[in-house]
């Protein structure tokens, strides 16, 4: 298993919030067969579930703490083998938040193969958010939390994409133009990973 883990395709989905990586996530799954595994939604899955590890973790996000990187780490390792014998890869999505918890990543469970950095401008973002809360009824889409948001996002990232460059795996994406368009250049870095 553990060797499989190792040899599997691994891609770093890293963008701001409101670059659209969920949606080119969404694209890719659909196109190359890979699983979108997001840390967040893994979380959120676990607090429903109930377990006594949801317990913990619900009452760790309520104060508004940071859940243990331990934990993430874990949650992120057994999603996978789960998946691992139907899977093509695997899109690990907004995720590392900081070049520590890539480092765990590596350790734990694999190295990336590519970094797909979804870079679309603060503008363009906020325009998005503040769309998708006119219908998505989210609490974090306003104007004043989006500011706080995008820059805790890019003070956390910037370490981790010039961590990553060094090595030759980060692709840029523009993620300034329609879905479509951005999902033509994703293909084009990700046909040349076969």
């Amino acid at each position: 298993m553990e060797d499989k883990l190792k040899k599997t395709k691994i891609i770093f989905v890293v963008g701001g919030p409101g670059s659209g990586k969920g949606t080119q996530c969404e694209k890719i799954v659909q196109k190359y067969g890979y699983t979108h595994l997001s840390t967040g939604d893994l979380l959120r899955a676990e607090v429903s579930s109930g377990s006594d590890r949801g317990k913990t973790l619900s009452a760790i996000m309520e104060k508004g703490q940071l859940v243990p990187l331990d934990t993430v780490l874990e949650m992120l390792r057994e999603a996978m083998i789960a998946k691992l014998d139907t899977s093509k890869g695997f899109l690990i999505d907004g995720y590392p938040r900081e070049v520590k918890q890539g480092e765990e990543f590596e350790q734990k469970i694999g190295a990336p193969t590519l970094l797909l950095y979804v870079d679309a401008g603060a503008e363009t973002m906020t325009k998005r958010l503040l769309k998708r809360g006119e219908t998505s009824g989210r609490v974090d889409d306003n104007e004043e939390t989006i500011k706080k948001r995008l820059e805790t996002y890019y003070q956390a990232t910037e370490p981790v994409i010039t961590h990553y460059k060094d090595r030759g795996i980060v692709r840029k994406i523009n993620a300034e133009g329609s879905p479509d368009d951005v999902f033509k250049e994703i293909c084009t870095h990700l046909d040349q990973l076969k």
